[in-house]
């Protein structure tokens, strides 16, 4: 009998703990396995959009074909559109608009998604070819936030466009190809290294130690100096008619040459370059192709520029994005103005997993764990949340309904301890137009390396997430 009273009791408390408390548990003991399997089949496409796109350009490029397949079309304006309407905005070929016309009226505000394309990567200087010792070389300047030891020791891809002297604009890219050659940032043997060893970590690799090995044979000439760099100068414009003052007018990016590949005996997660921040921008793409007759005008964002601070006119600190509201709502005889102050926004952005390895740096209730789902971000900044935009309790509430009613899987999280360090997103910049906004995105280990790593069943929320943000 007191046995029987006492399970009776256990079972109150278990029943009032499932009512009061908050269920931590991996999102894979949550779901079925139907949703699982989605999951992993919705990253099949994914992992090919990641290794078709390693630049903005190239994701601009691949996403513009996507979006006329869908039936997108150039935003034109003071055209009359009607709901369903899809249009697009390419500019200058790095940041991508695309919009869905919504039943409710545009000056009720739109929802806006927005994600960035570039990541972290080493950029090629304007003069970057010489010659050392028999070995050319190119000369590089780092692309946004990186550990730059990290860049050493393995193969790297060529990507880009040169501009040559008549305006032609010539492709890049080698080492994608089975065929291809890579290229690499050497690094010192161990047996030699005893000096740089007692660098700090940060200056293990120095910038201007970056340098990337293109080649070693020499141009068969003794009557000119520098015959590698000849050898190899004749190669490019054998293949791309260029010559060593097109450089001046290139973008040339190196960025790691492998491929996205599944992660784990359970083949669970992806490992790739570029999760931050494509993991996002890929989902509310997919949300947005899938949004048909959405109750408010959907426009995702794709845009460049965040890695370096989201400066320049390809970068959500311009204008374009203002310029394009500005524009739709004119269509409609609307105020951009009134517009955005109407308006929702969820700043597609990724967020730091906790690592067991470095659990140092995190606070355990307060920080984003893989496959618990897409993770809800309400302020980033550093420190005193200095550069953010720190999301009102309301919207914070509406996001959480939002997610609950159609059953999404979501956490929340901040990016480190107080002190520990800290980032920023897009969201300020948005939220500066008087946009409600909150950063909702995928959690990543090893973020900003050369290979990150997400769990495939938070990619998946993530994409449902946006697919109910766009309801």
């Amino acid at each position: 009998m007191e046995g029987a009273i006492v399970m009776n009791e256990l079972s109150q408390g278990q029943e009032l703990a499932k009512q009061l408390l908050m269920d931590d548990r991996s999102g894979a003991e949550k779901v079925g396995a139907e949703e699982i399997y989605q999951a992993d089949l919705f990253c099949e496409n994914y992992k090919q959009f990641l290794d078709c796109g390693k630049t903005e350009r190239e994701v601009a490029a691949q996403v513009t074909a996507m979006l006329q397949q869908n039936g997108y079309r150039p935003f034109v304006p003071q055209t009359a559109y009607q709901p369903g309407d899809k249009v697009f905005l390419n500019n200058r070929g790095k940041a991508i608009i695309a919009c869905t016309i919504g039943r409710q009226p545009v000056s009720a505000g739109v929802h806006i998604a927005a994600a960035h394309i570039d990541s972290p990567r080493l950029d090629l200087k304007q003069r970057p070819l010489y010659e050392e010792k028999d070995l050319a070389l190119f000369k590089t300047h780092y692309y946004g936030g990186i550990k730059k030891y990290q860049w050493t020791a393995i193969p790297l891809a060529l990507h880009g466009v040169i501009v040559k002297q008549s305006g032609e604009v010539v492709p890049v890219c080698v080492g994608e190809s089975a065929d291809d050659p890579v290229f690499c940032v050497t690094d010192l043997l161990p047996h030699l290294a005893a000096e740089q060893m007692k660098r700090t970590l940060n200056d293990g690799i120095k910038g201007e130690e970056l340098n990337v090995l293109i080649g070693s044979r020499p141009f068969l000439d003794d009557k000119v100096s520098e015959k590698v760099k000849l050898n190899i100068m004749q190669i490019l414009a054998q293949k791309y008619g260029v010559t060593e003052r097109d450089f001046l007018s290139a973008e040339l990016e190196m960025v790691p040459a492998f491929k996205a590949q599944d992660v784990g005996f359970d083949r669970s997660m992806i490992g790739a370059y570029g999760h931050d921040d494509r993991v996002c921008a890929y989902t509310a793409l997919m949300a947005e192709l899938a949004a048909q007759s959405p109750e408010y005008t959907t426009v995702t964002i794709l845009a460049d520029k965040e890695e370096t601070g989201s400066d320049g006119n390809t970068g959500l600190n311009s204008s374009y994005l203002k310029y394009f509201v500005a524009d739709l709502a004119a269509c409609f005889g609307a105020n951009g103005r009134d517009v955005l102050s109407h308006s929702r926004c969820l700043s597609a952005d990724v967020n730091a997993a906790y690592d067991p390895t470095f659990p140092d740096v995190t606070e355990p209730m307060n920080t984003a764990y893989l496959n618990r789902g897409v993770v809800v971000t309400k302020f980033t900044g550093s420190r005193g949340k200095g550069g953010t935009s720190d999301a009102s309790a309301e919207y914070v509430g509406y996001v959480r309904r939002m997610l609950e009613q159609e059953n999404v899987l979501w956490q929340t999280g901040e990016l480190g301890k107080v002190d520990a360090g800290g980032g920023g997103t897009v969201a300020l910049y948005i939220a500066n137009l008087n946009v409600d906004v909150i950063d909702v995105g995928v959690p990543v280990l090893s973020m900003h390396a050369p290979f990150e790593v997400v769990s495939k069943l938070d990619v998946y929320m993530a994409y449902r997430a946006f697919r109910a943000f766009y309801k």
